[in-house]
C-alpha cells in the first residue's frame, strides 16, 4: 500500500474555472458556516444563534471547568490562568461588530474557491471579558517582544499544512487601549456558546474575524513577526497570479452598509416584493477605520443617490450604526443599492476589487425589488 499524506486530501487554493458551479465541498462549508439572515439587521445586538459563524476546522470539545490559558514566551512571569483567575481581573463589556474577511467572496469573478459568502458574514455582540493589556501587564512583556501569538484549540489541515489555528498581533496592538483587545468569556451576557469559542476567545475591535481567535488556550510573546500559515500564507491581499507574491496582510474592516431587504421575498430567488408608495428602508453600516460618516441609497442601480439618515456612533465606537431613508416605490422592477463612507474617507466601490483569496470584498449591496 502506498503511503498517504495530508497533501493527498488537502488541496492548494485555487480560482474557479469560468462557469464553474459551487462544488459539493463548498456547499458543505456553507452549511457549516452560517451567515446573518439580513432581516436580523433590525437587532442592534445580534442574538448568538443569528450571528455569523466561521469555523475553520471542528468545534473542539472543551471543558470550561478545567480550562487554562497559558501566557508565555518573552514575559517576566509566565502565567497559567483558569476561568476563576481571569474573572478576578476587572471585567469590561464592548459592543463590537465582527465581519468575516471573506464576506462577499462568492460575488467575485473569477471566484476564489472557499467558503462561499455573499454579504451575510457579520454580526454584532456585547462581548464581556478581561482587557488583554491587563493580562499582559500581569505577565510583564519583556523588551524585544514584537508580537503576541494566539493559539486556539481548533486543529486541522489546510492546503497541506497540519496546524492549530494561530494568529498574531503586534505588541502595540495587544497592549493598547484604542481599540482595547479583549479575552472574552461571555457573549450578550452569557457564557460563550460552543461555536463562538467557549470558554475563551479573543475580540479585536475593528479587525476582520480571522484575528478573533476562538477557543483561546495560549498567548506567546515572540521576538520576530509570526510566520504561521494563517498569518503569512492565508489572509493576504494577493492581486496577481504570481505564486511568490507575498501580498498585503488583511487587518481592519473596510466600510460596508447592508440593507434589511424591504417588503417580502420570493422563496427561491429572494427577490423582494413591495407595494407602490413610500417604503421605509433601513439597515446597518460599519467600518474598522472609524465611524460611518455617510450612507447613500440608490433606486436605479447606482445612477443617482439619496442620502440616508445615519445614527451617531454613540458610546459603542466599534459597533455598527443604524441608517434609514424613505423610498417612493413606483410599479416596476428596481435594483436598490446602498453604500457607506467612513470618517477616514473610505467608501464602498461600485465595481469589485479582486484578490486571490476573496478577502475584503466590500462591493455595494444590490437588492432586486418588484413593486406591484
Amino acid at each position: 500500500m502506498e503511503q498517504a499524506s495530508v497533501q493527498d486530501v488537502s488541496a492548494p487554493g485555487r480560482i474557479a474555472s469560468p462557469g464553474e458551479d459551487i462544488s459539493p465541498e463548498e456547499l458543505a462549508l456553507a452549511a457549516r458556516n452560517h451567515g446573518l439572515p439580513l432581516e436580523a439587521l433590525r437587532y442592534e445586538v445580534t442574538p448568538p444563534g443569528l450571528h455569523y459563524v466561521l469555523v475553520h476546522y471542528d468545534i473542539p470539545a472543551t471543558d470550561a471547568a478545567g480550562w487554562s490559558l497559558a501566557v508565555d514566551g518573552l514575559v517576566r512571569t509566565p502565567l497559567a490562568l483558569d476561568l476563576a483567575a481571569l474573572r478576578g481581573f476587572p471585567a469590561v463589556t464592548h459592543r463590537v461588530t465582527m465581519e468575516c474577511a471573506g464576506n462577499g467572496r462568492a460575488r467575485l469573478t473569477p471566484r476564489p474557491v472557499s467558503q462561499p459568502w455573499l454579504v451575510e458574514a457579520v454580526g454584532t455582540a456585547d462581548w464581556t471579558g478581561v482587557p488583554l493589556r491587563l493580562v499582559l501587564a500581569e505577565a510583564g512583556v519583556r523588551p524585544g517582544a514584537v508580537e503576541a501569538v494566539f493559539t486556539g484549540a481548533d486543529h486541522g489541515v489546510e492546503r497541506g499544512v497540519e496546524q492549530d489555528y494561530r494568529r498574531s498581533l503586534p505588541v502595540a496592538a495587544a497592549t493598547g487601549d484604542d481599540p482595547e483587545v479583549l479575552i472574552a468569556y461571555a457573549m450578550n451576557g452569557r457564557d460563550l456558546p460552543p461555536q463562538h469559542g467557549c470558554p475563551l476567545r479573543l475580540v479585536v475591535p475593528g479587525w476582520y474575524g480571522m484575528a478573533h481567535v476562538k477557543w483561546l488556550r495560549r498567548i506567546t510573546l515572540v521576538d520576530a513577526p509570526f510566520t504561521g500559515f494563517q498569518q503569512a500564507v492565508a489572509y493576504r491581499y494577493r492581486r496577481s497570479d504570481d505564486p511568490d507574491d507575498p501580498g498585503e496582510p488583511v487587518t481592519r474592516i473596510a466600510p460596508r452598509a447592508l440593507m434589511v431587504p424591504p417588503g417580502f421575498p420570493d422563496f427561491m430567488t429572494r427577490t423582494r416584493v413591495v407595494h407602490p408608495g413610500p417604503v421605509r428602508l433601513e439597515g446597518r453600516a460599519w467600518s474598522g477605520h472609524g465611524a460611518v460618516d455617510r450612507v447613500e441609497v440608490s433606486a436605479d442601480g447606482g445612477r443617482s443617490w439619496t442620502r440616508a439618515e445615519v445614527a451617531p456612533p454613540g458610546p459603542h465606537r466599534w459597533a455598527w450604526q443604524a441608517w434609514t431613508c424613505v423610498w417612493e416605490a413606483a410599479p416596476g422592477l428596481h435594483t436598490l443599492t446602498v453604500r457607506a463612507t467612513d470618517t477616514e474617507g473610505g467608501t464602498q466601490p461600485l465595481e469589485q476589487l479582486w484578490n486571490r483569496g476573496g478577502f475584503g470584498n466590500n462591493l455595494v449591496q444590490q437588492v432586486p425589488v418588484l413593486c406591484c
